[in-house]
């Protein structure tokens, strides 16, 4: 059966902005009310203000787990949560790194991911479901992606693991490749990041990068596919094939 989300309740971790703005943004077409978060009040000010009166805003600390665990006791019941909040992924070769550094590149896309899973499941209604996040890295690393690429396979195994222990609570997750994000915008001059895109872009078979309205279809599809669970969609312009 395919499910709606037409009335439902949907809390996006990570959705002031990139792709978990745009995946709130399509949750709300869809019909459901989003609940959108950040650890930083006037992102989540902006994004409410943005998606409109089907939106509401919490502000949370997803790397310490009582803020976490507060978090979904106001929330509540809920129908689908989307996990999307992330730092830039750690790149560089392993040898020259720190392992604190290492160390700092799971906490929030893995550990965060397992905190916020740990707390919302039992909060989940049924026929609902969690969306996970990684990346392609996992799949295809390249040189100096050692750290990012095993954050990455990490998320993979957690979410085949996580659908088994809470079925029929469906879980999945969504595999980006390089997308248009702020992410990359962090440290990187504009007119840079211009040219990074459009030589990344010309190495994909599409021929250009992703933006984020086009990955936040995959997570609307995995929360209104009931049949689905414990798989990842790869949404990434052919990045693994080249």
């Amino acid at each position: 059966m395919t499910t709606t989300l037409k009335g439902k309740t949907v809390v996006v971790l990570g959705g002031t902005s990139g792709i978990g703005l745009s995946t709130a943004k399509a949750a709300i077409a869809h019909g459901a009310s989003v609940v959108v978060t950040s650890s930083q009040a006037a992102k989540v000010d902006a994004a409410v203000s943005r998606l409109g009166p089907s939106a509401t805003g919490e502000v949370s600390d997803l790397l310490d787990e009582a803020q976490t665990h507060a978090l979904f006791e106001r929330i509540g019941a809920l129908d689908h949560l989307v996990f999307t909040a992330g730092e830039s992924l750690t790149i560089g070769p392993l040898g020259q790194m720190d392992l604190a550094s290492v160390r700092k590149a799971f906490e929030l896309r893995v550990f965060g991911a397992m905190c916020a899973a740990k707390h919302a499941a039992r909060r989940i209604r049924p026929g609902g479901s969690i969306v996970l996040t990684h990346g392609i890295a996992g799949t295809r690393p390249h040189a100096g992606w050692t750290v990012g690429s095993t954050v990455c396979g990490a998320m993979e195994s957690f979410t085949r693991a996580l659908a088994v222990e809470l079925a029929p609570i469906r879980v999945n997750a969504v595999s980006p490749g390089f997308v248009r994000t702020p992410l990359w915008g962090a440290s990187i001059p504009e007119v840079d990041l211009e040219a990074l895109y459009r030589d990344a872009g010309a190495k994909l078979l599409v021929g250009r990068v992703g933006e984020p309205d086009e990955i936040a279809q995959a997570y609307v599809y995995l929360m209104e596919s009931g049949f689905s669970s414990g798989q990842t969609v790869v949404v990434d312009g052919g990045g693994v094939l080249t």
